[in-house]
């Protein structure tokens, strides 16, 4: 059940008895930019870490042990064309342990959180802000050494040359950070206050009447507030975009993205769901069978699908020498799809592990607030049960033809490494 509160504020209640404990998720949703991403990362550290009232992390941690050892947490994502700050809270559900109080205690320390930040004079406490600061220029620094995830974020760049926002990923950069200052924070804090979509989410055994009660009190801005279109509207390029970076690794990174022809909000995002599945997103795909175990050509092949950017990537790992026979093969299960080279067996697996990844997702309580958020964001995309399960059961081979035949190739990242074999 949904209510607004006011305009661009939202309180959801997901009512269900299969938890005993109860999740608060607070999700701000503003347009994603390159600027704004590293400012409102550093944001959630500064915020996570103490309050005006728990000025240190140790005070905050007591509070959060009095409240039955609940779990909080604050991070960035980015869908499509938006920026998201969660704040999440996970607690024991008060009839269990004989205190009716918690969820309403764990309202209130999530207020202090959000409405107190530890701040004086127009800017953040010093120390806090210092450490915060070099704890996060740290951490976005090593992320390089995760050749894994530094290269599927060069292809990410690579693909998105020509935008200057979508190329930069949700936590921002090391120079974004660099140049944050404890004033321009504040002023990213009081945009994010003011001017984010808030949709608050609340799952557990409990009635919508006691949540939306307990959030009475939270007394937000009374301002007009934004709602991006979250699909990202891609140019294609005729021009294959190409980086290749060698370096002292013992294992090369062949990365590849397309850009797909279908969104979250198409009539094809079943028939998008299953090519993926076909293509790389199982280990019985194509890509893991035909290039990882047949070939035996790379250490790990898989492909991912994103619907809100029209983006499907394929990562692998691989010898530096096998660079070329690897993009041939991955060419080939491409073409294969697209001609509509599928067996019933394939066809079936592929919907099959869809089916139960989507069953144990039911089990999850952040999948149900995630399907939520996006029927509210996305109306039309709203299934029932059997609904979803219908239209994933519809997908014919046809229609996987059709995506397969929707992908254009943009981008190719290599990153090639010099000594693979331990060799001089």
């Amino acid at each position: 059940m949904t209510k607004q509160i006011q305009p661009g504020i939202n309180v959801t209640t997901i009512s269900t008895k299969k938890f005993k404990t109860i999740r608060i998720l607070i999700r701000f949703t503003a347009r994603h930019t390159a600027k704004a991403a590293s400012a409102r990362t550093l944001l959630t550290s500064l915020l996570e870490t103490n309050s005006l009232h728990f000025p240190t992390q140790t005070a905050l941690s007591k509070e959060l042990a009095a409240l039955y050892g609940a779990s909080f947490g604050i991070n960035v994502a980015k869908k499509g064309n938006t920026h998201q700050v969660n704040v999440a809270m996970d607690v024991v559900n008060g009839e269990y342990v004989g205190d009716k109080q918690v969820f309403v205690q764990a309202l209130s320390f999530l207020q202090e959180i959000l409405f107190s930040p530890n701040q004086q004079n127009g800017q953040f406490d010093t120390p806090t802000f210092t450490l915060e600061k070099e704890n996060l220029m740290a951490y976005l620094a090593s992320i390089e050494e995760d050749k894994q995830m530094w290269a599927s974020l060069q292809l990410q760049e690579l693909f998105f040359e020509q935008d200057q926002d979508q190329k930069v990923p949700s936590f921002g950069t090391v120079s974004g950070v660099k140049a944050c200052t404890a004033e321009s924070v504040v002023k990213t804090y009081e945009s994010m206050m003011n001017e984010d979509q808030i949709d608050m989410f609340v799952v557990g055994d409990i009635s919508a009447a006691e949540v939306e009660a307990g959030f009475a009190a939270w007394d937000w801005p009374k301002t007009s507030r934004v709602h991006p279109e979250i699909v990202t509207d891609f140019q294609t390029s005729n021009i294959i975009r190409e980086k290749q970076v060698t370096e002292p690794v013992s294992q090369s990174k062949l990365n590849i993205a397309y850009h797909l022809d279908v969104t979250y909000e198409s009539t094809l995002r079943f028939p998008a769901m299953v090519f993926n599945g076909l293509f790389g997103g199982f280990s019985h795909s194509k890509l893991f069978l035909n290039v990882r175990e047949k070939e035996s050509l790379a250490y790990y092949a898989s492909s991912s699908l994103d619907l809100f950017r029209g983006m499907v990537t394929v990562q692998t790992g691989i010898d530096s020498t096998n660079r070329n026979r690897v993009l041939q093969l991955i060419h080939e299960q491409l073409e294969a799809l697209k001609t509509g080279d599928i067996t019933d067996l394939e066809l079936q697996q592929t919907k099959e592990r869809i089916k139960t990844q989507y069953y144990l997702g039911q089990d999850y309580a952040q999948n149900l607030i995630e399907k939520a958020y996006y029927e509210q964001w996305l109306p039309k995309t709203k299934k029932t049960e059997e609904q979803w399960l219908q239209a994933l059961a519809a997908v014919t081979k046809e229609s996987i033809q059709q995506v397969a035949q929707r992908l254009s190739l943009q981008a190719i990242f290599f990153l090639e490494g010099e000594d693979e074999h331990g060799e001089a």
